[in-house]
């Protein structure tokens, strides 16, 4: 049997593996079992009773946390004219342009966290899915990351907003703060996305939609949530 390391000894008598949390429960005590050196992330992963190979089935969206990811978050923006690249610019996007982005995503370059697209710039998008779309990078009118109004889908990632979509097992894992917050501010951050993926249930998933949901720092343990109290 493996050697158990100070950390998790520390916090085993804390975790009951078979218990069902409240939301509230778990960020209390997933903050006490964070111990290491650094500012771990916080996560939330759902298993949904969705088949994700059904197009009406396929689960995405957007979401504004209301204290933000902790994250310094990389956007960049696809766009052709010099009004909109000053306007992403002075949001705080770390790089704006036309074809030269294009060119460089094209060659495997996916340094950033978000990207977002003017309109006129989808074509070009379509081209970019493979190397987009296996790192969750490609952008969509449902998550607000393609639209005109650049600057303001900048501000707003930055800020707090991050969009989710569920994955070919039907899972979603979603960051919603770190460690450093207060549970109270873990918790606000979580409840808005477990109430935004409730809200995208698709009209077509029979039976149970939101079969498991599980909150964790980076390196401490899952606490499963009691989806009843959800």
């Amino acid at each position: 049997m493996a050697k158990l390391s100070k950390r998790v000894k520390a916090y085993q008598d804390k975790v009951d593996k078979d218990k069902k949390y409240t939301l509230a429960e778990a960020c209390g005590i997933l903050k006490e079992c964070a111990s290491t050196k650094f500012d771990e992330s916080v996560d939330l992963a759902f298993y949904l009773g969705v088949d994700p190979r059904h197009a009406e089935q396929m689960v995405r969206g957007s979401v504004a946390l209301p204290h933000g990811t902790g994250k310094d978050v990389r956007v960049v923006v696809l766009c052709n004219s010099d009004a909109q690249v000053q306007e992403a610019k002075d949001a705080g996007a770390v790089e704006a342009g036309g074809d030269e982005i294009v060119e460089k995503i094209t060659a495997g370059w996916t340094d950033f966290d978000s990207l977002v697209a003017a309109p006129d710039m989808m074509a070009a998008v379509g081209k970019l899915g493979r190397v987009l779309g296996p790192r969750g990078l490609m952008p969509s009118p449902k998550a607000g990351t393609v639209t005109p109004k650049v600057g303001d889908a900048v501000a707003d990632i930055r800020k707090g907003k991050i969009d989710y979509r569920v994955s070919k097992d039907a899972n979603i894992h979603v960051p919603v703060g770190k460690v450093s917050f207060s549970a109270d501010q873990i918790r606000e951050n979580a409840a808005s996305v477990i109430e935004s993926i409730i809200k995208g249930r698709p009209s077509s998933c029979k039976g149970t939609y939101m079969k498991a949901c599980t909150i964790s720092s980076t390196m401490g343990p899952g606490f499963k949530l009691d989806i009843a109290s959800l």
